[in-house]
């Protein structure tokens, strides 16, 4: 007598098939993102085309804060700014990121102990390291200006964030301080993926330093590079702590970011409507971003012995 098996029933077929399970497992993580990220989003469209003030429900308007914006002269110069301080601030980064993280990754006395300092501006909460910034640049008793004026460099204080000039450059300095540590920590543990027997291979036909640099290290980061750079880019251009505890877009708006000024024209200005519509101005900035690191990731085809 032989025994007849049962067909499985409709629950153990499912909980076999990998797609299925693929996206149970990622159900509470697009729930998640659907309830704080995507509503947020869509909500802040929706008002970017509204009338909204606080304490009254807007009414649609169309494009019309839209319309405001393109001949609002602060805004453009909002515009500027983010663009100047991102550009600025992400190609120091990357370039002492990875001076920093080239250093690291040789034999050097200490090495774990530096690479655990180097950390420390990254994982100060912002508002500290602003206050910190703000001492320093402090316009009667900063101590960078006394310490220019003993070494007999200066005669007067500066006025770091009373200048515009100034302050443009002593927000970007603030930003570079807290983000070269992300990018050093993050393009180091890039090289560390990097076989060592291809700079000794080079090593042994000669090639120098830089030309190991060039053909073998730089390639092979590009991928880490794309990755690492976009979402400093990310980072920098939706900075928002950093400027308003030091300048709060002054002075007479020369370090006002996008971030900044929408924030600035939404809760105490009360214009939500305008404020929306400036924070939905950096969308395409920010795919942009994206896009750049989409195609940079192309570049992994080429470690894998395939073709760019």
């Amino acid at each position: 007598m032989t025994a007849t098996t049962n067909p499985p029933s409709a629950l153990g077929a499912l909980t076999r098939n990998n797609t299925f399970m693929g996206f149970l497992f990622l159900l509470p993580a697009a729930v998640f993102l659907l309830c704080f990220l995507t509503y947020p989003l869509g909500l802040g469209v929706w008002l970017g085309f509204t009338d909204a003030k606080i304490g009254r429900d807007g009414v649609f308007i169309g494009l019309d804060n839209y319309k405001a914006l393109a001949s609002d002269s602060v805004f453009w110069m909002t515009v500027y700014n983010t663009v100047f301080y991102t550009f600025i601030a992400s190609v120091l980064k990357f370039g002492l990121g990875l001076w920093l993280a080239l250093i690291l990754n040789e034999n050097l006395p200490f090495k774990s102990f530096f690479r655990a300092i180097i950390l420390l501006p990254w994982v100060v909460p912002t508002v500290l390291s602003a206050l910190a910034f703000w001492w320093i640049y402090d316009a009667q008793f900063s101590i960078l200006s006394w310490s220019l004026i003993k070494l007999g460099i200066i005669d007067t204080p500066i006025n770091f964030l009373g200048d515009p000039n100034n302050a443009r450059f002593s927000v970007i300095a603030a930003n570079v301080w807290r983000g070269i540590p992300f990018v050093a920590i993050s393009l180091l543990a890039g090289l560390q993926t990097i076989p060592q027997s291809l700079h000794e291979a080079a090593s042994l036909d000669g090639a120098t330093g830089l030309q190991r640099f060039r053909f073998i290290t730089l390639p092979m980061l590009t991928p880490i590079i794309a990755v690492v750079m976009t979402f400093s880019v990310l980072f920098t251009f939706t900075d928002f702590q950093l400027i308003y505890v030091l300048t709060k877009g002054g002075p007479v708006n020369a370090t006002h970011l996008m971030a900044t000024l929408s924030f600035q024209r939404g809760i105490p200005g009360g214009q939500l409507g305008e404020g929306a519509a400036i924070a939905v101005a950096m969308i395409p900035f920010l795919l942009a971003s994206i896009l750049f690191s989409f195609f940079g990731l192309q570049r992994r085809k080429w470690q894998q012995g395939g073709q760019d």
